[in-house]
């Protein structure tokens, strides 16, 4: 619910804003309604009604059904013809108009509308915005051939036979009328006799001009199926004797069993194939972890394959048996007892044995291996073989469908050509389409043009859309800041105030805050002063920066005010240094001499006594000085750093005003100094971009920032300022 609230009070803020372009167009709009509806031309509409039913298919064609079929199409394409310039033309030679024409219209002149009513701009405006919002009736007006309204008259020495077929073909309105088959024929012009005659000539040759259609279409249609089905008989003969000449040249006749064998053939040698594989990839990772084997077949008992052999698992226990056989009698027997010796033979055989043993699983390994190998290159070459097999069968049996597939295409185009020309020559006659006039037109008692009251409701309806849409248009374009939402919502950055706009030519923004301690104005800057104060949970910050991201954004002025409302404090000296040394303004702010100040002593010509009073108690003033050759260099030299270091001792807040960010690096050097860094922003004339640019610069060398201050706030168009606080302190001021 509150961001309901929220999102349609930025609604009205812009609205509000732009309320002027609001205004303008709301007048515009309404001014050509208003004129629209007090000069028109009445107009008459005169109406038919038609029946227009698709008619059954014939008893005699495939496909008859009882009912007919929907056809969403069928009104549409209808009410093209009833609107074609052939029917037209029976029109004009059934009213005889180029005889006739001027006794309907006797006062027509060959002048020009505008000429004779300066109002009928404007009525054409106004028409084109009914038609582009949809809300107009489509007419002969719109279509540009109504001929009888005002306006759009033809010229009578120009009057021909294609002018009146035009006039009546523009002219003609369609509308079908809901869930029937019956259809309305309108014609509109300023003579309501006329209209009537227009539109049931037009009825009339509507149902000539299709039955004309009817018999050209069956006489074409006979005469081109008939070419057709000869080409198509002789084209038939070709393929079929191709077909015949194909099949003796490629054994068609037993391909279709070898087609049915092949694939499973097929499927089976891929899967022997893959068993094969997968076979050969086990054996070539055992015989590669074999051929790892030190010469001496150590360690080749770790392989599983060789240590779960039967035989070796027994020489294995032999020897172990043998090995407790020695220890047993190792302490009966020495060492050269021939017991001793009988047993270390018998070990020593054994270990032969077994290193035979492995030797011989090794090398049935590898033959296994290779058979694998062997095995899977001959399952591979026999499936390759295979599918270029059925593939050739393949092609040979698309061939052949291909053929086949042409001749019963042609079979079939021949066999409905000649049924269709038995079945055109006995329903050449049979109408597809039938009409009947359910309502003649009347001749029209009343103007169709009489909406006067609705003409003024669109009108205002649009002055208003219009305004309000080119006032959200005119916002979108701006890209500048305006508001605190703007600051805070895209910079993420606090806004410490807002300073109002000054509009008056006898106060000076730089005495403001002197002249008239109780304005709006100095109220702003005493909210800055405690936004600063309370900017830090301990001691709030000493060295103040005062910086803007471009020129001309107001950053002397917001930095001598702020100095002089901080300075208002009770026992709070201020010290106020004009460190823009390349544009410097405080010393003609204040009219005192600039001889000497910050660049003197930086350069080490002169001392710290070039400080000066301010206008008000307890502020100080260090001016510029002279303009130097290298104000980035003195500045960021340790001897800025010791100034500020042994004022701070002697003021509770030194104020710095430094040139612009994106100008020079002067600030930026400035910032490392300082406890705070305030970045002044002008309302409607810094764009995003440029903060945006400025806010990076002060990061990228870690400034601290305490915030933002949005200057020469226009009180009477920010609907953030605070209206009630302003008019509080205004009437205070007045009384």
């Amino acid at each position: 619910m509150n961001d309901n609230e929220i999102h349609l009070k930025n609604y009205l803020r812009v609205i509000k804003k732009r309320k002027y372009a609001v205004v303008t167009v709301f007048i515009v709009i309404f001014v050509i309604a208003l004129l629209g509806s007090l000069n028109y031309t009445p107009v008459y509409t005169a109406t038919a009604k038609v029946l227009i039913k698709k008619s059954e298919e014939s008893p005699l064609l495939p496909g008859y059904r009882y009912g007919v079929s929907y056809d969403p199409e069928f009104l549409a394409t209808q009410s093209q013809i009833i609107k074609s310039e052939p029917v037209a033309d029976k029109v004009v030679q059934a009213l005889d108009l180029e005889n006739t024409y001027d006794s309907f219209f006797p006062n027509d002149r060959q002048t020009s509308p505008q000429s004779r009513n300066p109002l009928a701009w404007f009525k054409n405006i106004y028409g084109v915005i009914l038609k582009a919002i949809g809300a107009g009736k489509i007419s002969v007006d719109d279509a540009g051939g109504d001929a009888h309204s005002e306006g759009t008259m033809p010229n009578r020495k120009k009057s021909t036979r294609d002018s009146y077929i035009r006039m009546i073909s523009r002219g003609i309105v369609i509308e079908p009328l809901e869930e029937s088959d019956i259809v309305t024929i309108a014609y509109t012009s300023t003579n309501p006799e006329f209209s009537k005659r227009i539109v049931n000539a037009v009825t009339t040759a509507y149902i000539e001009q299709t039955l004309e259609m009817k018999m050209a279409a069956s006489r074409h249609a006979v005469s081109w199926m008939t070419e057709k089905a000869e080409k198509e008989r002789a084209r038939l003969d070709i393929k079929e004797k191709a077909l015949l000449d194909y099949m003796h040249r490629e054994n068609i006749i037993t391909i279709g069993d070898r087609i049915a064998i092949t694939p499973e053939r097929l499927d089976e040698i891929a899967t022997r194939l893959t068993k094969a594989e997968i076979e050969r990839k086990e054996l070539q990772a055992l015989n590669d972890r074999i051929s790892r084997i030190p010469p001496g077949l150590k360690d080749a008992e770790t392989i599983g394959v060789i240590a779960s052999d039967a035989t070796l698992q027994s020489i294995r226990l032999q020897l172990i048996e043998t090995d407790q056989k020695i220890t047993e009698l190792s302490k009966k027997f020495g060492p050269k007892h021939p017991v001793i010796k009988r047993a270390l033979a018998d070990a020593s055989e054994l270990k032969k044995k077994r290193k035979r043993e492995i030797k011989r699983i090794i090398k049935s390994i590898r033959n296994k291996y290779e058979l694998a190998r062997a095995s899977e290159k001959n399952l591979r070459k026999l499936f390759e073989k295979t599918k270029r097999e059925m593939a050739r069968l393949n092609e040979k049996n698309i061939r052949y469908g291909i053929l086949k597939r042409e001749i019963e295409t042609s079979r079939f185009l021949h066999d409905a050509l000649m049924k269709k020309i038995k079945e055109l020559s006995i329903t050449d006659q049979a109408q597809t389409v039938n009409i009947w006039i359910v309502e003649n037109a009347k001749t029209p008692r009343y103007p169709s043009n009489r909406h006067n009251r609705q003409r003024m409701t669109l009108g205002i309806l649009l002055g208003l859309l219009g305004g309000i849409g080119l006032a959200f248009f005119l916002e979108y374009l701006d890209q500048t800041v305006r508001s605190p939402d703007d600051i805070e919502t895209r910079f993420k950055m606090a806004v410490l105030g807002m300073v109002p706009l000054l509009k008056s030519k006898k106060k000076r923004p730089e005495s403001a805050v002197i002249d008239d301690p109780s304005s709006p104005f100095s109220e702003s800057y005493k909210t800055i002063r405690t936004g600063i104060l309370l900017s830090s949970a301990q001691a709030a910050p000493a060295v103040l920066l005062i910086t803007s991201a471009s020129p001309e954004e107001g950053k002397t002025i917001t930095a001598v005010n702020l100095a002089v409302t901080l300075a208002a404090q009770t026992s709070t000296r201020v010290l106020l240094i004009d460190a823009d040394l390349r544009k410097p303004r405080i010393d003609s702010i204040f009219d005192i001499d600039n001889s000497s100040g910050l660049s003197t002593f930086l350069a080490g010509v002169s001392d710290p006594e070039t400080i000066c009073n301010g206008p008000v108690e307890n502020l100080f003033i260090m001016p510029a000085g002279p303009i130097p050759p290298n104000p980035s260099e003195l500045l960021g030299a340790g001897v800025m750093r010791s100034l500020i270091d042994s004022m701070r001792k002697k003021f509770d807040f030194i104020v710095l005003d430094s040139p612009p960010i994106l100008s020079v690096t002067d600030a930026l050097l400035l910032s490392k100094i300082a406890d705070g860094t305030i970045l002044v922003i002008k309302s409607g004339k810094s764009t995003h971009e440029i903060v945006r640019q400025g806010m990076k610069s002060l990061t990228g060398v870690d400034a601290r920032v305490l915030g933002t201050v949005l200057n020469a706030v226009d009180i009477k168009k920010s609907t953030y300022y605070n209206y009630g606080y302003h008019q509080y302190y205004h009437a205070e001021s007045s009384g």
